[in-house]
């Protein structure tokens, strides 16, 4: 169940949020609302697989 639940997260910020990894972001300049979705990005990828 808490699996598939992260499965489905991980779809749903695939479509909605932005991806950092192409526009190529530098984690230095990063302003916190762009840390905080990557880390939220992170966290679901994790717990996903």
């Amino acid at each position: 169940m808490k699996k598939t639940f992260f499965k489905a997260l991980s779809k749903i910020n695939k479509k909605v949020l932005p991806s950092y990894t192409r526009k190529q972001l530098d984690l230095a300049k990063a302003t916190k609302l762009q840390k905080a979705i990557l880390g939220w990005k992170i966290w679901v990828t994790k717990n996903s697989l």
